[in-house]
C-alpha cells in the first residue's frame, strides 16, 4: 500500500492524529510495560513502549514502501486495550467478560471505538497480537513484528537496569546473531524483516535472525515474565484488580459520568454491570488503581503489587 497511491491516506492521517491526542492513548504513559508503577522512572511504561514500536515500524515501512501514517495509527494504538498491571490485567478481567478479555480485541472493539478509527487500523490494532489472526493489511503485519522485536529488547534491558539480569546473561544465540547492545539488536532484526519482504514479497523475518528472536522471547518469558517474583506480583495485581471491579459492580452509582455527562443505567451486580466497571478500572493507570486498593479495599499498603 504505496503512500503515494494510497487513497485513504487522509483517513489514516486523520486516525494517527486522533489516536495521538486521546485519552487513551495519554493513560498509556502510567501503565506498566512489565515493572508495576516503578520507582526506577527510567523503566519502560506502555506509552514508551508504543513510541518504540512506531520507531520500529514506520522504519520499516519506509523501507518497504508502505503507508507510514497507518504504520504508526496501528503502532500508537496497539496497547490502548491494556488495563494497569500489563497482562495481568486479562486475567483479571477475563471471568467478567464473554470469551475473555484480550486486549488487542479490547483495545479495537470497546476502547477505540469512540475514536472512529478507520477499519484498517482497528483491524492491526486487534490482530497485532500473534495469538490472533494475521492483520489484513501489511502494515498491521508490519506492526505485529515490530512489536516483538521492540518488547524482547527493551524488556531485556529494563531487567538488567532493575538488576534482574545482567547482559551476560543473554543467550549466545541471540547474542551471536543480533548483538548484545539494544540499537544493534533491533538493527539487524529490521535488517532481516526487509530482507524477508524483499525475498518473498510478503512481510516477514529472515532466518537466523527470526530464530533468534523467538530464542530472545523464550528466554525473557523464562527469566522475566514468569520468575517466580514476578508471578507473584501478577497475583496480586489479579486479587486487586478482580476486587476493584466486583466493588465497582456492587455499586456503579460509585463509577464517574463519562464526558456526556451520563453514566450507565445498569443494575447493581449485574452482567451488564460488571462490564461497566472493567471498562472504568481497565482505563485506569496503575498508581490510580493501587491507590484505590488502599482505599476502597482496604488493602494494606505494603500488601499491594510492587514494581520488582
Amino acid at each position: 500500500m504505496a503512500e503515494d497511491a494510497d487513497p485513504y491516506r487522509l483517513c489514516f492521517e486523520r486516525d494517527l492524529d486522533r489516536v495521538k491526542h486521546s485519552r487513551p492513548w495519554r493513560r498509556l504513559a502510567g501503565k506498566c510495560q512489565v515493572f508495576i508503577a516503578p520507582e526506577d522512572d527510567h523503566l519502560r511504561t506502555r506509552l514508551t513502549h508504543a513510541v518504540e514500536v512506531a520507531q520500529v515500524a514506520v522504519g520499516i515501512a519506509r523501507a518497504a514502501n508502505l503507508c507510514l501514517s497507518l504504520t504508526e495509527a496501528i503502532a500508537l494504538a496497539h496497547d490502548c486495550g491494556h488495563g494497569p498491571a500489563g497482562h495481568a490485567s486479562e486475567e483479571a478481567f477475563s471471568p467478567f467478560v464473554p470469551g475473555g478479555y484480550d486486549h488487542a480485541v479490547y483495545g479495537a472493539d470497546v476502547t477505540l471505538v469512540p475514536l472512529n478509527l478507520c477499519l484498517e487500523t482497528l483491524d492491526g490494532v486487534r490482530n497485532h497480537s500473534w495469538r490472533r489472526p494475521p492483520p489484513a493489511t501489511p502494515e498491521g503485519e508490519v506492526v505485529a513484528w515490530a512489536d516483538r522485536i521492540a518488547y524482547v529488547c527493551h524488556d531485556f534491558e529494563d531487567a538488567v537496569r532493575a538488576g534482574i539480569l545482567v547482559p551476560d546473561d543473554l543467550p549466545e544465540q541471540v547474542r551471536g546473531v543480533v548483538g548484545a547492545r539494544r540499537s544493534e539488536q533491533i538493527g539487524n532484526f529490521v535488517l532481516a524483516v526487509l530482507e524477508g519482504i524483499d525475498r518473498t514479497g510478503r512481510v516477514g523475518m529472515a532466518e537466523p535472525a527470526a530464530a533468534a528472536l523467538q530464542a530472545f522471547r523464550d528466554f525473557n518469558f523464562e527469566r522475566i515474565y514468569l520468575r517466580p517474583a514476578s508471578r507473584r506480583q501478577a497475583e496480586r495485581a489479579i486479587g486487586l484488580l478482580r476486587g476493584l471491579v466486583e466493588y465497582f459492580s456492587d455499586v456503579p452509582t460509585r463509577i464517574p459520568t463519562g464526558s456526556s455527562g451520563a453514566r450507565p443505567a445498569v443494575e447493581a451486580g449485574s452482567e451488564e454491570a460488571a462490564l461497566v466497571a472493567v471498562h472504568y478500572v481497565s482505563g485506569m493507570t496503575d498508581r490510580f488503581a493501587l491507590g484505590l486498593g488502599v482505599e476502597l479495599l482496604g488493602w494494606r499498603p505494603d500488601d499491594l503489587p510492587r514494581g520488582v
